[in-house]
C-alpha cells in the first residue's frame, strides 16, 4: 500500500396502439449512424467486458484557480453560471424535443393523433411510458378542439418533470459525527466515476473538510495515476495499491489509515463491473463486508454513478447495483452528451433513490448538487 500526499508534490399521423409504442422499434438516425461506423450497439456496451479494455490516457483533471479547494464560498454570480452551463449542457435533449413539438402543434386544433404523438416524443427522449402518457393527458385536459402552444405544452412538461423528480432532489449529507464519512463510488467502467470523486473531493476540500482519496480501481493504472493527480490538485492524501492489488484489503488499510488521520471524509474508487462478471460483483459484496469489520455502519454512502448517453441501460443498471451494493444514491454525468437527458425521469418513477449531482461538462464546476426545477426548465427548454 501506498500513500502519496499532495502536499509534498409537421402533420398528424394515424394513432397507434400503445402496444406499438411500447414495443414497436422505429429506424433512429443515431442507430442507423451507428451501424453504419461499426460502433457497438448500448446493450453490446451494458454487457461488455470491461476489464479487457484498453486502460485510456490518463486526464488531468480541469481545475481552474477559481475552483480550487482553497478558494471561499461561491459567489452570487455562479448560480446563474451554472444554470447556463446546466441549459447548454441538455441543450441536445431540449433541442430534440422542442422539434419534436414543433412539429406536432401546428396550428391545427388539438386531437388525439396529436397527443399520441405526444408520447411518442417523450417516449423516444426517455422519459418513460408512465411520465408521457400523464403528460400527454395533462394537455389534453381542457384543450380539445383548441389551438396549443408549443410553449404551452413546455410549461406543463417543465411543470409534470419538476413535480416527479423533487422529492428524488436531495443533498448527500455528510455526518460529521462519523470519522470518517465513508463513501463508496460503484458504476460501470467509464460512466465517470474516478473524475467525479475528483469533483467532489473539490467541493468537500472547499468547505473545509479533510478528505482522503482511495485508488480503489487496481484493474487499471490509468484510474490509479488520475486519482493521483487530482490528489496532488487539492492536497489530498490518496491511498493506492499496485495495479492488480487486492481491493477489499486495500479498502480496510484505507479506513484505518483514514480514521488515524481523523480525516472528515474518505471518497473510494472501484473498478467497472457488471453482473456478467459474476467474480467482480463478488469483490465488489466483500468489499462491503470488509468495510463493515472495520466500522459497522460504512460504508455510510454507496454512490452509484451513471452515464447519461447509456439511455435505459441505465435503469438496468440501477437494478443491478443497487442488489448488489446497497446504493443509497445516484450521480447522472455526461448529460451534455446526449439527446437523451430524459432517463433521469424514467430512474426516478421506477426507484425511490436520492439524485444528489449531476454533470454536464468536464469541468471541476461541471457537477452540481441536483435541482429539479432548474433541471425540469433546462430539459423543457425554457429559460430559469
Amino acid at each position: 500500500m501506498s500513500k502519496d500526499n499532495g502536499a509534498d508534490k409537421g402533420e398528424s399521423k394515424p394513432k397507434s396502439s400503445l402496444f406499438k409504442r411500447m414495443f414497436g422499434r422505429r429506424e433512429d438516425p443515431a442507430e442507423t449512424a451507428r451501424a453504419d461506423s461499426g460502433a457497438p450497439a448500448e446493450d453490446e456496451i451494458l454487457f461488455k467486458d470491461f476489464t479487457a479494455e484498453a486502460a485510456p490516457d490518463v486526464l488531468e483533471p480541469d481545475l481552474p484557480l477559481s475552483e480550487t479547494a482553497s478558494g471561499g464560498p461561491p459567489a452570487l454570480g455562479q448560480k446563474r453560471s451554472w444554470w447556463t452551463r446546466l441549459r447548454d449542457g441538455l441543450s441536445r435533449s431540449s433541442g430534440s424535443i422542442g422539434e419534436g413539438l414543433a412539429s406536432i402543434f401546428t396550428k391545427r386544433k388539438l386531437d388525439a393523433a396529436m397527443l399520441d404523438d405526444l408520447e411518442d416524443v417523450l417516449i423516444r427522449a426517455d422519459l418513460g411510458i408512465a411520465a408521457a402518457a400523464r403528460i400527454a393527458k395533462a394537455i389534453g385536459h381542457g384543450r380539445y378542439d383548441k389551438n396549443v402552444g408549443v410553449d404551452e405544452v413546455k410549461m406543463v412538461l417543465a411543470a409534470e418533470i419538476e413535480r416527479v423528480l423533487t422529492p428524488y432532489a436531495r443533498p448527500l449529507e455528510i455526518d460529521p459525527g462519523k470519522k470518517p464519512f465513508v463513501i463508496l463510488v460503484v458504476g460501470v467502467n467509464g460512466s465517470g466515476k474516478t473524475t467525479t470523486i475528483g469533483k467532489l473531493a473539490a467541493q468537500f476540500k472547499a468547505k473545509g473538510m479533510s478528505v482522503v482519496l482511495v485508488a480503489g480501481d487496481t484493474f487499471r493504472a490509468a484510474a490509479i495515476e488520475q486519482l493521483r493527480i487530482w490528489g496532488e490538485r487539492l492536497n489530498c492524501p490518496v491511498i493506492s495499491r499496485e495495479q492488480g492489488g487486492d481491493a477489499p484489503a486495500l479498502a480496510f488499510d484505507a479506513m484505518k489509515t483514514a480514521r488515524e488521520s481523523c480525516a472528515d471524509v474518505m471518497l473510494m474508487d472501484t473498478a467497472g463491473r457488471l453482473q456478467n462478471r459474476a467474480e467482480l460483483m463478488a469483490e465488489l459484496e466483500k468489499i462491503i463486508r470488509v468495510m463493515k469489520k472495520a466500522d459497522s455502519e460504512a460504508p455510510h454512502a454507496v454512490l452509484l454513478v451513471l452515464d447519461a448517453t447509456v439511455g435505459q441501460n441505465a435503469i438496468n443498471q440501477v437494478e443491478i447495483f443497487g442488489r448488489v451494493a446497497g446504493v443509497t444514491g445516484l450521480v447522472m454525468t455526461k448529460l451534455d452528451g446526449t439527446a437523451r437527458g430524459g432517463i433521469l425521469v424514467a430512474i426516478a418513477e421506477k426507484f425511490d433513490l436520492p439524485i444528489h449531482f449531476i454533470g454536464v461538462g468536464e469541468g471541476a464546476s461541471d457537477l452540481e448538487a441536483f435541482e429539479a426545477r432548474d433541471f425540469a426548465r433546462a430539459i423543457a427548454g425554457l429559460e430559469q
